[in-house]
């Protein structure tokens, strides 16, 4: 099915528990087909973990999971986001407006609030950082006429209230969940643990079908800040994994092990790549380290998740960058004892 005959989902909404709910989101990407917000009693109201993306229709797919779940905007009393990406982020200066409620957020969300006040700053950033990455003149042309004046899923930028940081609680009916920071996919990636039920709102740090994508710019190693996170999750011994796709899980751990190993695995594929075929650009390792060809859905998403994983490799010591022709970074492998 193409992508225009793809058929949308609709805003729907579920109890997991009682006084938690799934609300279960639409989204616009071809293989991403919808995130999860979650409802959680508190009170005479909510706590929102989570708005989903803001596009046309978009927050009355909310307000229909809300009502399937016997819920109303107006019901929130608070807005937490696991990190500032559109689709969990983007409807949240909606919501904030209409429940008249604050935002709770980690403080290191730049690489949204700052892409969606200036799209067109956000923009040249993203084309200089694909040009150094080896991506051809001509693509670059088309990236930028494709994407100029092309929002980025957010409705308004709303800065925290409170941030959200080790040792912050959320305070609900279903007990305290305690701030949990798991950099790596963002900067400001934070999870909820509440320790009497084992419960883990894990956010798009641990999904149910292991995925990876690291938020390349932002932070010096997000490879090496995503593996140390895992670690902290690990340690929590989480029954229920609650994601910011799919369904709940409850092997929490078998899941952090599979993440690792994908994330390993990913990195020595491209050690490989690049101590084979030395002073290689970022763009021509994504053309090796893939199954499939890239396009331009995927060459974003891939060329960040390959510039993580050589920084990491270069923190290493495992790799050097050189300057190349015109400032293209090349990378080879060094000499280890």
């Amino acid at each position: 099915m193409t992508d225009g005959a793809r058929k949308r989902e609709l805003g729907r909404g579920e109890r997991v528990l009682p006084g938690l709910w799934r609300l279960r989101l639409p989204l616009p990407w071809p293989g991403v087909p919808h995130c999860n917000a979650w409802a959680i009693a508190a009170g005479d109201g909510i706590v929102l973990v989570d708005t989903g993306m803001h596009e046309p229709g978009s927050f009355e797919h909310l307000q229909r999971a809300l009502d399937m779940a016997g819920l109303r905007v107006e019901s929130v009393r608070l807005v937490v986001c696991t990190h500032a990406h559109a689709d969990h982020y983007g409807q949240a200066a909606t919501v904030v407006q209409r429940a008249g409620c604050e935002l709770w957020m980690h403080p290191d969300h730049a690489h949204m609030t700052q892409t969606a006040a200036d799209p067109d700053a956000a923009l040249e950033r993203r084309i200089e950082v694909a040009r150094t990455s080896g991506v051809p003149a001509a693509a670059l042309q088309a990236i930028r006429e494709r994407r100029r004046g092309e929002g980025f899923g957010v409705a308004g930028v709303v800065t925290p209230h409170r941030d959200l940081v080790d040792g912050v609680q959320v305070d609900t009916d279903l007990g305290a969940w305690q701030v949990v920071e798991t950099p790596g996919h963002a900067p400001s990636h934070v999870s909820l643990w509440q320790p009497e039920r084992r419960l883990l709102i894990s956010g798009d740090h641990v999904l149910g079908r292991v995925s990876l994508y690291f938020d390349y710019g932002w932070s010096p190693d997000p490879v090496g800040e995503f593996l140390a996170s895992l670690d902290r999750v690990a340690a929590l011994d989480a029954r229920l994994g609650l994601a910011g796709h799919g369904r709940t899980f409850t092997d929490v751990q078998g899941h952090v092990v599979a993440s690792r190993r994908m994330a390993d695995e990913r990195l020595a594929r491209v050690r490989e790549v690049v101590v084979r075929h030395g002073a290689i650009s970022a763009f021509d390792v994504v053309g090796h380290v893939y199954d499939e060809p890239v396009t331009a859905g995927t060459a974003h998403w891939w060329i960040s998740e390959t510039l993580a994983y050589l920084r990491h490799l270069g923190a290493r010591g495992d790799l050097a960058r050189d300057d190349g022709p015109d400032g293209v970074e090349l990378w080879r492998g060094t000499e280890r004892p």
